[in-house]
């Protein structure tokens, strides 16, 4: 229903917009009439719900890659094609600010650390002191899911290790899914794009460690009108209550 509910409403928003890009794809080579966004994996289903009524609305062809923030920055700052990036932390935007390849930034989501169990908590995981012992996982140093998960256990003065390292957000919670970890540290949006396969235990003072996500078209992009677009969308009432709805904060 929640898919459905995207579909129905973006058109509204793009209405005025489709004209933009138009729907034969821009033969004239003004514009390329596919879309491809370069995203964190947490904004997965998110993003792929938006999409949905983007594409109905403009007649275009979005095409996401999904991945550790980190990875996406910087495969982009080399020359990686992509039109819109989209990273959970100003780290790993910066990589490609550096490299001179973006457009405005823009901070459209906020994102706090939770963690998730198996729906039965056979651990019996009540907070980040029972993780001493527990088969938990999370993610890399490098990854901004992993950065976050840093801040939040120097914080509680948790010195329990992690018994793997996970690429990025969405490998996480895929460990605590599948049943082969007792507990993960994800973003609130993962554990609720889990729904009832996971158990959420929050995390106090979680908000103090608040991830930010930031968006930006690229130089490297075919089609320049589309891509703000889909950054404009991202940053509208309609955007924003679909990023709640998902379980992101306000910027």
């Amino acid at each position: 229903m929640k898919r459905l509910a995207a579909a129905l409403a973006l058109p509204l928003v793009f209405g005025l917009l489709s004209g933009c890009s138009g729907d034969d794809g821009g033969d004239d080579g003004s514009g390329s009439g596919r879309l491809t966004v370069l995203a964190a994996a947490s904004l997965t289903d998110v993003y792929e719900e938006m999409a949905t009524g983007f594409e109905k609305a403009t007649g275009a062809e979005v095409t996401f890659s999904f991945g550790s923030s980190t990875d996406l920055a910087q495969q982009v700052a080399d020359g990686a094609p992509g039109d819109v990036l989209a990273t959970a932390d100003q780290t790993s935007m910066q990589v490609a600010e550096d490299a001179g390849v973006t457009g405005d930034v823009e901070t459209f989501a906020t994102n706090v650390l939770t963690i998730v169990t198996p729906p039965d908590n056979p651990a019996g995981i009540r907070s980040l002191d029972d993780l001493e012992g527990a088969t938990w996982v999370r993610c890399s140093d490098e990854a901004p899911c992993g950065r976050v998960a840093l801040a939040v256990l120097e914080a509680n003065g948790v010195t329990a290790e992690p018994a793997s390292l996970e690429d990025d957000v969405r490998a996480t919670l895929d460990k605590v899914t599948s049943g082969e970890a007792d507990a993960g540290l994800v973003y609130a949006s993962d554990a609720v794009a889990a729904g009832d396969s996971v158990a959420t235990v929050e995390i106090p003072g979680a908000e103090h460690q608040l991830t930010s996500y930031l968006t930006t078209t690229l130089e490297q992009g075919k089609d320049a009108d589309l891509a703000q677009e889909w950054v404009d969308y991202v940053l509208s009432d309609k955007g924003q209550a679909a990023l709640a709805d998902a379980g992101f904060s306000a910027p």
